[in-house]
């Protein structure tokens, strides 16, 4: 164990861990150089310093614990990112998909079995099991390129489950039959333990989490439990009897409400995940590679080349097959295609079971196996080809459409730059309301958050300068979680209301985020005094946020829109806030309007999906009804509007004492879009017909608002 000692393999966990380091760090870098595929990079390294290779590192305990952990985060990080709204609709897509890419692998895999090979019935179906089932190697570097919630990935992850749960049916089927133990106790036991695995997993684990979450806002806490949450839901599963890496899914799917997209907890996740676990696992994976098999004998190189022909082209023939299905671009069928064709966990998991079942012996004592030496070393080999494929084709595919997409938007320049400002005064407050920001921030917009902090010219405080300042570097902590740059404002001035519209006006602002004490109530003053004040200056879309429990622990957003809304020209604006909400939290959304907005609002999910539910309303009188409807969890939306313009009603006056009395402990955002004749003092000049453009430009769902808007 000594650091001088040298012989191999290492023994020495400090150098291990050293050399393992430096191939995640190096190797990313420098196949990066030659367009290689990182991923694949990560496995022929595994090969090379593996007991095949070099021998500089044994596949021991430590390193097939962090391969397995990499697997299911794999798994459990597609679920967790996946979009549920395009998840429900597709689900039928999954489905065909997932029937294509596990039936015509067992077809072409059985007959090349018993045809070409000469294997045996079982050994054939078992084996074309292996080609069913796949690994989403790939995954991760789709993920990077910013297409993980493109359709065509979305189908296939849904496909993945499909197919790997029959596979592994399959295999439990074969393995039952060799040992007799098939029979009508066998199918009741496991249909029953799946049953109750996924009811565990989809129904109490999102209330565990909800429950930890809102009462737990530890950072290394919150991580912790939801690696105990994968670990959980892999460990149920088999119980059940099925795969890990399908309750790691579950998982995923559970917890995905609970985690927005663009939270500090979803940030530290994937992190740590393509940093440390995911890495491992493709490591892992190289050490089982071992070129000698090339040249053993010719069995083995004719079994590996007939595997490896059946897998790939059973797997392109599945994703071709969707592709005229579904009408999809060649770039989505290579997405379909690299992300199903990688052949590894489940794969391996396969052989190594057929491998150990001894079916009988030969006259000379050697035992006779279900799946032979010739399969276990083909399989191997299969899973260097496949992995080396799918990671150039997934990477091709995505590369191309997230060049398609970045091209379709065009570039913000100074004067068409999404900047969002939030003053903060309250330490309580300030993550919350960064987290607002985020949220309704475009994707591409990394950094328009602007913290405010306002001292009063008057102020002999000597103290208030650190207090502000500690503020906002907890301000620029909060947002450099999540990858997004914070600038941090400090100001001397006169008053609250001075220093936010100089503010607005000095740096363009084009949304204000204002925060309520949690614990206070709204004062039937305060919106008269927001609109004699900020509101009469600054035409911004402005926000006003009380937020009761954390952002990501909201199951529905309740959204209350007034008559003639659609008619004000800062619709477009606050409406597409709204939908980023529920694309990034992956909460429902339920709009309570009239028909005219209500059909606006239906026109623009049809394009672009996501879970919400449409209710008739007009009868402000009746505002307090809805409190009937209101849920634990509910967050309420308001959208307001400035006295004598053509959304406004008498009774939104009223909305302080409503708030106070039903809603106290209720989280909820008021908003005042932007509207024609108030003095603008953002850089928008709702004047010229074009002050639709800086939403065009921000993503294709702000395209699709501003197109209709202007048609209507």
């Amino acid at each position: 164990m000594s650091i001088y000692d040298t012989t191999l393999p290492l023994g020495n966990p400090v150098l291990k861990f050293l050399l393992i380091l430096v191939i995640i760090l190096f190797a990313p870098i420098i196949l990066n150089k030659i367009k290689i595929p990182h991923l694949l990079g990560l496995i022929i390294a595994g090969a090379i310093i593996g007991p095949n290779g070099f021998n500089l590192i044994v596949r021991d305990s430590s390193i097939i614990l962090s391969g397995t952990a990499g697997l299911l985060y794999i798994m459990f990080l597609a679920g967790l990112e996946i979009d549920l709204g395009d998840f429900k609709k597709n689900s039928k897509k999954s489905l065909v998909f997932g029937l294509y890419t596990f039936l015509i692998p067992m077809c072409f895999g059985t007959l090349g079995g018993i045809y070409i090979l000469g294997f045996s019935l079982p050994t054939s179906v078992l084996l074309a099991s292996m080609f069913a089932s796949h690994t989403l190697i790939a995954y991760p570097l789709v993920s990077k390129l910013g297409v993980a919630k493109n359709k065509a990935v979305n189908i296939t992850v849904g496909g993945t489950m499909i197919t790997d749960t029959l596979a592994l049916l399959v295999l439990a089927i074969i393995v039952g039959m060799n040992t007799g133990e098939v029979n009508t106790e066998f199918w009741v036991r496991l249909s029953i333990s799946i049953l109750v695995f996924g009811l565990i997993v989809t129904l109490l684990f999102p209330i565990i989490g909800r429950w930890f979450f809102k009462r737990f806002e530890d950072n290394v806490s919150q991580y912790i439990f939801v690696l105990v949450m994968v670990f959980l839901g892999a460990v149920l599963a088999e119980l059940a009897g099925i795969e890990a890496i399908i309750g790691a899914f579950l998982a995923g799917l559970s917890l995905n409400r609970l985690i927005p997209h663009t939270s500090p907890l979803m940030n530290r996740i994937e992190f740590v995940g393509n940093a440390i676990f995911i890495p491992f696992f493709l490591i892992g994976v190289g050490m089982l590679i071992d070129y000698q098999v090339f040249f053993k004998d010719l069995e083995t190189i004719k079994v590996a080349g007939v595997m490896i022909v059946i897998a790939t082209s059973s797997k392109f023939s599945a994703a071709w097959l969707t592709q005229k299905t579904y009408k999809f671009s060649v770039d989505e069928r290579r997405l379909i295609f690299g992300l199903s064709n990688a052949q590894a966990a489940a794969t391996l998991a396969a052989v190594l079971v057929g491998y150990n079942i001894i079916i009988g012996e030969t006259a000379t004592g050697e035992p006779i196996r279900l799946l032979s030496e010739s399969i276990l070393n083909g399989t191997i080999l299969m899973i260097l080809f496949t992995c080396t494929i799918a990671s150039f084709v997934a990477q091709k595919g995505a590369k191309n459409i997230a060049l398609m997409e970045s091209a379709d938007g065009t570039e913000e320049d100074e004067e068409t730059q999404e900047k969002i400002l939030i003053p903060i005064s309250n330490s309580e407050t300030i993550d919350e309301l960064i987290n607002l920001g985020v949220t309704i921030k475009s994707k591409k917009n990394r950094d328009g958050l602007y913290a405010l902090s306002i001292i009063n010219n008057n102020n002999a405080d000597g103290s208030a300068d650190k207090r502000a300042k500690k503020m906002l570097t907890q301000a620029a902590i909060t947002a450099s979680a999540t990858d997004n740059f914070t600038h941090q404002l400090l100001r001397y001035d006169l008053n609250l209301v001075n220093g936010i519209t100089s503010v607005v006006k000095e740096h363009k602002i084009t949304d204000l985020i204002l925060g309520l004490h949690i614990k206070k109530g709204i004062s039937d003053s305060f919106l008269g005094n927001l609109t004699e004040g900020i509101l009469t200056k600054c035409n911004t879309t402005t926000l006003i946020y009380k937020p009761a429990q954390p952002f990501g622990t909201i199951k529905r957003h309740i959204i209350i829109v007034p008559e003639n809304a659609e008619k004000e020209i800062g619709f477009p604006f606050w409406l597409f806030k709204v939908w980023n909400i529920a694309r990034n939290s992956g909460a429902k959304l339920v709009f309570y309007a009239d028909q005219d907005t209500l059909k606006f609002i239906k026109e623009i999910q049809s394009k672009h999906p996501i879970e919400c539910e449409f209710e008739e309303f007009s009868q402000w009188d009746d505002f307090l009804i809805l409190s009937r409807n209101f849920q634990s969890n509910d967050n309420l939306i308001i959208i307001l509007s400035r006295k004598d313009k053509p959304s406004y009603n008498n009774r939104m006056a009223n909305i302080p004492s409503y708030l106070n009395k039903y809603f106290k402990e209720t989280s909820y955002i008021l908003i005042y879009p932007m509207q024609e004749g108030v003095t603008v003092s953002s850089k928008i000049d709702l004047t010229n017909p074009t002050f639709i453009e800086p939403l065009e430009k921000l993503d294709e769902i702000g395209k699709t608002i501003a197109k209709i808007f202007k048609r209507k």
